[in-house]
């Protein structure tokens, strides 16, 4: 456990809590294909497996640290994604708590080493970029991050010399950089025609598929893994088909849920690796893992999908 994260302070009562929690997830539904395992997909540049439904932890692990029922689901959550087969949890500086938050309930499930750690630089100046990196390790207990991404390309050509050193010294094992924002995919085409990477995050979902344009497939031709945000549009999907059932032909590829829907639509793009919804509630993250599970949709499938929502 490391002491440095000012948020790890496991008490008697904490340790009370974890097994209440423990025993929450045991009562969760159970998911239909789970004994098979959780999809994985390779990092092209290594050859290396991760498991195509992690946890984005932007607003939601972004909570006061002393609020002992946010802290508590924060926990739960991290708790029921490693139980149901995922590693990554993806955070930045940016994210307000979020990287201690989730550094400290990964120390406190005695979680740590299980994950696949992904953050981000996020600031003006190489120098400034070294102290984020560095507060970062000491947040997560880690004496390597295994995803260090360039926060909306915010100062790329500094940080990226001092990536690629970091990256060879072993203090991180990917390099990667991210926008949310489909008007930006030119300029995140650029840095991919200039320099060598081993992940790209964007925005992907039914409602903004820009990305199956250009930037996934130039990712699949250069052999980039992608991480996926905004899986949900920040929520605008749910508010489309809220009061509608699922379409009938949706248990052709186990979608039992709204949620496992949107998700399956993404992930049956191979260019897709890795899915990171957020959440602060373990039912909800148990729901997400489900769509890593079993059939994803094909391409008629994907049409109909497409078209099914074109009409709400």
């Amino acid at each position: 456990m490391d002491v440095r994260n000012p948020l790890i302070r496991l008490t008697r009562r904490d340790a009370l809590q974890l097994g209440a929690w423990s025993a929450a997830l045991s009562l969760l539904p159970a998911l239909p294909g789970l004994a098979a395992g959780i999809r994985a997909r390779e990092i092209p540049s290594s050859g290396e497996s991760i498991p195509v439904v992690g946890l984005g932890t932007s607003r939601v692990f972004d909570i006061d640290p002393d609020d002992d029922k946010e802290l508590a689901d924060c926990r739960a959550v991290v708790a029921a994604l490693l139980a149901a087969g995922g590693k990554l949890i993806d955070s930045s500086p940016m994210y307000g708590s979020a990287e201690s938050v989730s550094g400290a309930v990964a120390a406190q499930l005695g979680l740590t080493d299980s994950i696949f750690w992904a953050t981000k630089v996020w600031a003006d100046g190489g120098q400034a970029g070294i102290a984020q990196m560095q507060y970062a390790m000491r947040l997560f207990g880690a004496e390597q991050i295994d995803l260090m991404q360039i926060h909306n390309l915010r100062g790329w050509q500094e940080h990226l010399p001092i990536l690629r050193r970091w990256k060879e010294e072993g203090k991180i094992r990917y390099i990667g950089i991210t926008h949310s924002r489909s008007s930006a995919f030119g300029d995140v085409e650029k840095v991919i025609d200039q320099t060598e990477l081993d992940f790209v995050q964007l925005n992907y979902s039914l409602a903004e598929r820009e990305a199956e344009e250009r930037l996934l497939p130039i990712c699949a031709d250069n052999g980039i893994a992608t991480l996926i945000n905004r899986p949900f549009a920040r929520g605008a999907l749910f508010g489309k088909v809220r009061g509608r059932p699922l379409p009938e032909w949706s248990v052709e590829f186990g979608a039992d849920t709204w949620a496992q829907f949107f998700l399956k639509f993404i992930l049956s793009n191979p260019a897709a690796t890795c899915v990171i919804p957020a959440t602060r509630q373990p039912e909800h993250m148990v729901d997400n893992v489900g769509a890593g599970l079993g059939a994803l949709p094909d391409e008629a499938q994907r049409r109909a999908m497409i078209e099914f929502f074109a009409a709400l």
